[in-house]
């Protein structure tokens, strides 16, 4: 794959980090309707989404899981991969047929201890991805918190 073809999140690495990251890529295609995890359970696994959509939501009391926001094209999905306990912070579920960049964590972490410099690009990439999630699921819950669903912040 050259890097011409890589997904727009990974672009804020160098080329070098790029092209060693998506060597341990795997393609993967799911189907619409496919939960690829649940909030609490174990992340061994992270994807670069390169069409379709996901969406993010997170269990409320009282409610059914609430959707927080749906990653598209060149999105980093999943974060929690790189954090000990390696627990989803979110659920997820495609919203019509993906096909992403899969990769196994535990592989992509042991590239990374064996390259410092490469693991800290990694971090900062995966901090960006987890800044954005978490100001939409704020502001998300903050509209979900409003009578009639809005206005709050506006």
């Amino acid at each position: 794959m050259t890097t011409a073809t890589i997904p727009r999140p990974t672009r804020t690495l160098s080329a070098e980090y790029r092209g060693r990251l998506m060597s341990l890529a795997h393609e993967a295609r799911y189907p619409a309707g496919t939960r690829l995890f649940d909030e609490g359970g174990r992340a061994g696994l992270f994807w670069i989404v390169r069409s379709g959509g996901v969406a993010l939501d997170v269990r409320v009391p009282g409610r059914r899981p609430v959707a927080l926001e749906t990653l598209g094209r060149g999105e980093l999905l999943g974060w929690s991969w790189l954090s000990p306990s390696y627990r989803w912070q979110f659920g997820a579920q495609t919203v019509g047929p993906v096909h992403a960049h899969e990769f196994h964590a535990a592989a992509v972490r042991r590239m990374c201890a064996e390259d410092p410099a490469m693991g800290h690009a990694i971090a900062l990439w995966v901090a960006e991805a987890e800044a954005r999630r978490l100001t939409a699921a704020r502001d998300r819950l903050l509209d979900l918190d409003t009578p009639y669903g809005g206005g709050a912040r506006g």
